[in-house]
């Protein structure tokens, strides 16, 4: 809780982000545990922080090219108040690389669009990881955000997954991108279903797409190579370079590798194979 404090600029704020009072968060941060807070708190905030519920292997970050490049195009995107698109390969670390940069900078926030596709469950999220509150009514909690991102230093908001939104989403996605103009920095994630999705509805004239698209840049990022036998070089060493960097000492880097076939997912459960020996 104490590394996640660091990214709020008030202990309010942080309360609110894990949807408790100030009073409990002022008693756990001194110490105080024992009926504070439920049962059900408990695990929200172990839920919000990322804590495991099971006994996980350490995991350091490797600076895979992916890696590299997604934290690059996020702190540019952060520094300057621009937007972004990454259309890729699923299981490449871009959802990982995301993740680890919200823990180490101010103001920034990750959304898991595939957890709230509609329009209320999305705007409500964005304000909670704001620590704005996100229970009153709907256009309370939009004009409180709003202020709010006009409020603060270099806000970003990250939303991986961000082909399962909803229609109406996009929509408010684009009104909310207009209402905090030069004030807030978008980055949008997905795989290439999401760059189908875009420009399908662009070519069917779908309201909104088109608008939306300009404000994130007028393009799709992309970091693995189209090529075949590039694509499979490419995936190939970031699995190498994850695999060495976790790996217990005197395991086989190449043949973890050619088991896994370039993803890093499998690249974990090798691993986690071998740790737990």
């Amino acid at each position: 809780m104490t590394v996640a404090r660091r990214n709020y600029p008030s202990d309010s704020k942080h309360a609110a982000s894990l949807g408790i009072t100030t009073s409990a968060y002022s008693a756990v941060k001194n110490g105080q545990t024992d009926r504070v807070l439920s049962d059900a708190n408990w695990i929200s905030i172990a839920r919000k922080l990322g804590v495991s519920l099971r006994d996980e292997i350490e995991w350091k970050a490797a600076k895979t090219p992916v890696f590299q490049y997604v934290t690059a195009q996020l702190e540019f995107c952060q520094q300057s108040g621009v937007s972004g698109i990454l259309c890729d390969e699923p299981n490449i670390g871009k959802t990982f690389t995301a993740r680890l940069y919200v823990q180490s900078h101010r103001n920034a926030v990750y959304i898991d669009c595939s957890q709230v596709k509609t329009k209320l469950k999305l705007i409500r999220k964005i304000a909670a990881e704001f620590g704005v509150d996100s229970k009153g009514r709907y256009s309370d909690v939009y004009g409180d955000l709003v202020f709010y991102l006009r409020s603060i230093e270099q806000p970003l908001i990250i939303l991986d997954e961000a082909g399962d939104l909803q229609y109406e989403a996009f929509l408010e996605l684009k009104a909310l991108w207009n209402a905090t103009e030069r004030c807030c920095a978008w980055y949008m994630m997905g795989a290439d279903g999401l760059k189908e999705k875009i420009n399908r509805s662009i070519e069917c004239r779908k309201v909104g797409y088109t608008e939306m698209l300009s404000r994130y840049g007028d393009r799709f990022s992309k970091v693995t190579p189209d090529n075949g036998e590039d694509r499979r070089a490419f995936l190939l060493e970031q699995a190498r370079i994850v695999a060495k960097v976790n790996a217990p000492d005197g395991a086989d880097i190449a043949q973890i590798v050619r088991k896994t076939g370039g993803g890093l997912r499998r690249v974990y459960t090798e691993i986690e194979k071998l740790k737990r020996q």
